[in-house]
């Protein structure tokens, strides 16, 4: 099942997506629970009945959870040559203990830094220069738990979205750790759909990434590091997860930071991701000043 969290008539909806028909069918949910987006169809044994479907070109997608209710999980350095170009990059403050790391790397992004599909990133040049971008699968937690054994992992997880974990590299270096740099406004794009996990196999999706047409991260799930079971059993080791947590489980290689000389991202740039199954997530950036 795919799924839309979407604006129509000034207010948000979320709905049933049909892409060969390109239409989009609303669950019958009050307004108020509407508004958490996906978050509102977690926990339920049976879906709410769909209204009436109407034309996806009618309606405005926002994205799956517009606002989480606890920071963005992330992860980093989960492809290897990925984790090789970062670690010679200059700003990756884990390199000595090696360039693949022997456990995952687990960082956040604050709830709201997430926009959606076709929204504007805003970089701010008085506060960074070298912003760039990660293709990345999201997952999120359908059912919380703590102390999940990586043999279970898989029947906690609702579904799959894409995110572009957006990162200021200059101050992810200034500052030795990654909230910052990665928690700027506007730093996760989300979306453009939701799917339930029955739609992807881990073992064989396409993630690619382009920046104005040129193809720069293309890579597969099953090159990840540290899968996805491992990712949730090393995070509820202690830590509870909840219904509606979001986790970003990394990115391949090609981002900018990668290139001799980097590539950063400028205003006027456009990201396009696509993840098999999912859909595309495309974000223009622009130069803003607070």
């Amino acid at each position: 099942m795919k799924v839309a969290t979407y604006r129509v008539g000034g207010e948000r909806r979320v709905g049933m997506v049909d892409e060969r028909r390109q239409t989009v069918a609303a669950f019958d949910l009050p307004l108020s629970e509407a508004a958490e987006g996906v978050q509102a169809l977690l926990g339920r044994t049976a879906l709410p009945h769909l209204l009436s479907p109407m034309p996806l070109r009618e309606v405005t997608l926002e994205a799956p959870l517009p606002r989480p209710r606890r920071n963005i999980f992330c992860v980093g350095k989960n492809y290897h040559e990925h984790a090789k170009e970062f670690a010679s990059s200059g700003f990756d403050s884990s390199a000595a203990a090696g360039a693949v790391p022997k456990h995952p790397i687990i960082f956040s992004k604050v709830p709201e830094t997430v926009v959606a599909h076709r929204d504007t990133v805003r970089i701010d040049p008085a506060v960074s220069e070298a912003i760039d971008y990660e293709a990345e699968l999201g997952v999120i937690i359908g059912t919380g738990g703590r102390g999940i054994s990586a043999d279970n992992a898989l029947a906690h997880v609702w579904g799959y979205t894409i995110i572009n974990d957006v990162t200021a590299r200059d101050l992810q270096g200034r500052y030795s750790q990654w909230l910052i740099g990665k928690s700027q406004d506007t730093f996760c794009p989300m979306g453009p759909f939701a799917v339930t996990r029955d739609e992807i196999d881990l073992g064989d999706t396409p993630i690619q990434c382009w920046i104005n047409g040129e193809l720069r991260q293309s890579a597969n799930t099953r090159d990840l590091i540290f899968d996805v079971p491992t990712i949730i059993a090393t995070l509820s080791a202690g830590v509870t997860l909840m219904p509606g947590d979001v986790i970003a489980t990394g990115t391949p290689a090609g981002v900018g930071i990668g290139f001799k000389p980097p590539k950063y991202l400028v205003s006027g740039d456009v990201a396009r991701i696509e993840i098999g199954g999912i859909g595309v997530l495309e974000n223009d950036f622009r130069a803003v000043r607070a």
